[in-house]
């Protein structure tokens, strides 16, 4: 793969581009130009940009990237989903899903934080694919556009529970739902994004500080921490306890309702034994459970719960006032559900 010749312009928050133009003694407005041209207008060169001096122009092509992102295979769904392979300007491929609701009023987006992933859960197909490199918030930014623009709507809600850990490529991450969240470019309100990390601890921490109304979704996939560590074995430094700890801690620093994400598998997660610890997990956190009926992926050992274990734990858990649903997964007859994302083109 090619690497990176010149640094990105997508590498910058709003405020870093002001600093940045401040160097080529220029107005401040000129950064704001910039900036819109970016994530506004969604430009793929510099000769777009019409409205900055051309010497500017030139100045900024000579020293900068745009980091252009392109889509290269598109699936879809027989239920209106679509799955995108996108490249980037290092020839390295992310996924990105777009879920259209069934009203046609909202337009959601699932996407990546990392080109593969070093979380290696053993029922994801993303793992097996490895780490490469965390994506800069611009290329984040763009696969939301991407959609935007393939769909023909605006985008209304995104959750980051594509490739990659997102808190471990926290900063950039964390830059990139500032642009997605400013009325000025993307303009998608807080409550409408939603971050998912399999329990990074430190940067739950972190994330509790963070001023925006983000919703926090925590992969907890089991409540015994022997299930967990052989499902997880990446977040096995984090014990159980731990990780509620900085839930509650998290909740009483935002005022805000977790979201507990729950693949449920065959024998393996979905017992009694596993639906009592879940439900002492729950207690006194605020949090809303997300079973999740697992994605088969190829060459895995892990089933999916039947019908009736799935009603069976949504009733149980209702009946101690722990609020759930069990997710609707849509695209996995184009592998583009929870699990399933796995840089792969249409055959």
């Amino acid at each position: 793969m090619n690497t990176f010749t010149k640094k990105s312009l997508k590498s910058y928050s709003y405020n870093e581009l002001i600093n940045l133009l401040s160097q080529y003694n220029v107005p401040k407005f000129r950064a704001k130009q910039l900036y819109e041209w970016l994530y506004l207008h969604h430009v793929s060169t510099f000769d777009e940009m019409t409205n900055l001096p051309k010497a500017l122009r030139d100045t900024l092509a000579n020293d900068y990237s745009l980091s252009n992102s392109t889509i290269i295979d598109t699936q879809k769904s027989k239920d209106g989903t679509r799955k995108y392979l996108i490249q980037l300007e290092d020839g390295y491929l992310v996924e990105t899903v777009g879920i259209p609701s069934q009203n046609g009023q909202r337009l959601t987006v699932c996407f990546s934080t990392q080109v593969g992933c070093p979380m290696q859960c053993a029922f994801c197909a993303t793992g097996k694919e490895g780490f490469t490199r965390n994506l800069l918030p611009g290329e984040i930014c763009d696969q939301i556009l991407l959609v935007q623009d393939d769909f023909q709507k605006r985008v209304t809600n995104i959750v980051g529970m594509g490739q990659g850990e997102p808190f471990l490529n926290y900063d950039n991450t964390l830059k990139a739902l500032e642009i997605i969240n400013d009325p000025k470019v993307i303009g998608i309100g807080a409550r409408h994004i939603t971050l998912s990390t399999c329990g990074i601890i430190p940067k739950i921490h972190e994330f509790s500080n963070v001023k925006e109304q983000f919703t926090l979704a925590v992969s907890l996939h089991s409540a015994i921490q022997s299930t967990r560590d052989s499902l997880m074995p990446k977040v096995s430094q984090y014990n159980l306890e731990e990780l509620k700890d900085s839930l509650v801690a998290y909740v009483e620093a935002t005022g805000r309702r977790v979201t507990l994400e729950y693949a449920m598998m065959r024998g393996v997660n979905d017992t009694n034994e596993h639906l009592k610890a879940l439900i002492a997990f729950c207690s006194g956190l605020l949090c809303h459970v997300n079973l999740i009926p697992l994605n088969e992926i190829p060459d895995s050992e892990y089933l999916p719960s039947t019908t009736e274990t799935g009603k069976h734990w949504i009733d149980t858990l209702e009946s101690h006032h722990i609020e759930t649903t069990l997710r609707n997964s849509k695209g996995s007859d184009i592998a583009a559900a929870c699990g399933q994302l796995k840089n792969t083109f249409t055959q």
